[in-house]
């Protein structure tokens, strides 16, 4: 009889417990990043973090995008980039730049907005934020 009380008991509270517990390691964020070779992409990827903004209310998290490749030039024309830079702001949308495709290029730090972040390899850093929940896409 006394078993019978001790695993009930235990059962209960197993019960009340776990659901408490399971509610805490959820995630309710939804964070994104994109990797793309193309500056172009970035007005599509901006209007894609405006949409998903709305969509997922409270939910949104964070939204990066990684700019690799050849591309990586553009980035110093401060003329194409206004606009980009404005939007991205307003969409909240975080700016990354691939530091071994600047090497490979030629493109110095210095010449880039400062609104970019400059991280030593983009698409390892794409692979660190898929491993952190990241919904991930290339372009």
């Amino acid at each position: 009889m006394k078993t019978l009380f001790l695993s009930s008991l235990a059962f209960v509270l197993m019960l009340i417990t776990n659901p408490v517990n399971a509610q805490e390691t959820i995630n309710t964020q939804n964070n994104y990043v994109v990797l793309t070779k193309k500056v172009d992409q970035l007005k599509p990827i901006i209007l894609t973090a405006r949409s998903l903004k709305e969509e997922d209310g409270e939910n949104f998290g964070d939204y990066q995008a990684i700019i690799c490749g050849q591309d990586i030039t553009l980035l110093t024309d401060k003329e194409k980039m206004k606009d980009f830079l404005t939007e991205a702001k307003e969409a909240g949308v975080k700016l990354i730049a691939c530091g071994f495709s600047m090497k490979k290029f030629g493109v110095d730090a210095g010449e880039i907005p400062a609104e970019f972040e400059v991280v030593e390899n983009g698409i390892l850093y794409n692979f660190q934020l898929q491993k952190k929940g990241y919904y991930s896409l290339g372009l």
